[in-house]
């Protein structure tokens, strides 16, 4: 898909996806309220007139900017979740795919959605229930991985599904956030770890 902004009577054509990955990128560092047009008008080599007129304002920049974010995030687990075998390899393999979000490069850049979340007081009330909604999808999902594994035998019986749901949807947005500062060690043992909760 391509947007075609005109501009002094002269068609703009740019690539939208790629324009609203360059603007993930300053929104994922900056956060939404520290991120001006103009650090977005630079990532995205557009310039500003140009995003107004594709995206009506920094905030329809933004709602379009989560929306690709959290799809292409969610595509992406569930690939890799497909490949597992049961609700516990499920669990192992979330905390395996932040525990890498949070590393090196991709680590400092942060998550859209924790960054958002910390934002969520100062967001107006659209942005800060698309936040909340994202982070009460990823709380559902964590609870049907848990549930899937108790029934398929890999996950005890006998526990509480939507506590311990609570405890790994905050270990991963903790790895979200330390990730920003630093990496985090001894990577598969602190998944050995969070894994006992399960037994």
């Amino acid at each position: 898909m391509s947007v075609q902004p005109r501009e002094r009577g002269r068609p703009r054509q740019f690539d939208t996806d790629a324009a609203l990955d360059r603007a993930m990128l300053v929104f994922r560092e900056k956060g939404y309220h520290s991120a001006s047009i103009s650090d977005l008008s630079a990532a995205m080599q557009l310039t500003a007139g140009s995003i107004y007129k594709a995206f009506t304002d920094k905030r329809g920049l933004f709602l379009q900017v989560f929306a690709r974010y959290t799809s292409l995030r969610n595509q992406a687990l569930r690939q890799r979740l497909a490949q597992q075998p049961d609700g516990r390899s499920r669990i192992a393999e979330v905390l395996r795919f932040y525990l890498e979000s949070a590393s090196d490069i991709e680590g400092r850049r942060g998550c859209l959605v924790v960054g958002s979340a910390i934002e969520l007081q100062v967001l107006d009330a659209e942005l800060a229930e698309l936040v909340r909604a994202a982070l009460e999808r990823n709380q559902q999902s964590m609870l049907q991985l848990l549930e899937q594994g108790q029934q398929d035998g890999s996950v005890n019986p006998q526990l509480d599904a939507e506590a311990v749901g609570g405890v790994l949807l905050c270990l991963v947005l903790g790895m979200r956030v330390a990730g920003k500062m630093q990496d985090l060690p001894a990577r598969e043992r602190l998944i050995a770890s969070a894994l006992t909760l399960l037994n």
